[in-house]
């Protein structure tokens, strides 16, 4: 069974997505990963955020996303370097491109074959697995979001204005929404949950009870 867990940055939906993977014995499949460390792999060796550029980039590249959460960049445990601000802009840039949509997308496709998956992202509802058995889209209030994201850099010892994680969460989210391939929006058939008031048990929590109750566990 796959189920997916789309939304903005700061929705909620990566460690939504974590610890329904666990309490429901899932596998856990960060798709934000995958592209933060194209992104990361991208500025490390100069190569231009433009589709053959990246396109060539992505042939002699190797990205695994093996069980525990770790993502390895050939063969290199990237998983804390994926998370900077530089990182971040980045893989909001290279999402746009054909050609690291289309790579990542059979990456993940073939990542989740033949195995109970919980996925998370922008389009994994709509693109990547339109047929899943269970889609939600995570929504929050801009402020709550940039707030969430202001925290998380503090637990890595980086300290951001909230109007600057702001501005750069509207640039993103308008990037991301308004981009002709695969924009963000929610699946037709996606569950809409607004996580704005809800902590995160509570989040879990009726995303597991509605995952059960499709999958008869």
């Amino acid at each position: 069974m796959i189920v997916t867990i789309d939304g903005p940055a700061g929705s909620g939906k990566s460690s939504a997505a974590k610890a329904l993977a666990r309490r429901l014995g899932f596998e856990f499949l960060d798709t934000g990963a995958m592209y933060r460390a194209v992104a990361l792999a991208a500025l490390r060796a100069g190569v231009p955020f433009e589709d053959e550029p990246m396109r060539a980039l992505l042939a002699g590249l190797r990205l695994e996303m093996p069980p525990g959460g770790a993502v390895l960049l050939d063969g290199e445990d990237v998983s804390g370097l994926i998370r900077t601000a530089e990182v971040t802009s980045g893989s909001s840039e290279v999402a746009v491109l054909p050609a690291v949509r289309d790579a990542l997308a059979a990456l993940q496709r073939s990542s989740a074959a033949g195995r109970n998956m919980v996925c998370e992202g922008r389009d994994q509802g709509t693109v990547v697995f339109p047929d899943a058995g269970c889609k939600f889209f995570l929504v929050a209030d801009p402020r709550e979001r940039a707030r969430r994201r202001q925290a998380e850099l503090a637990q890595r010892g980086t300290a951001v204005d909230l109007g600057v994680l702001l501005d750069e969460m509207d640039i993103r989210d308008r990037r991301d929404s308004e981009r002709h391939l695969a924009p963000l929006r929610p699946a037709q058939d996606a569950i809409l949950l607004d996580t704005t008031h809800l902590t995160p048990e509570q989040v879990v929590e009726a995303l597991e009870k509605e995952v059960r109750r499709r999958a008869g566990l």
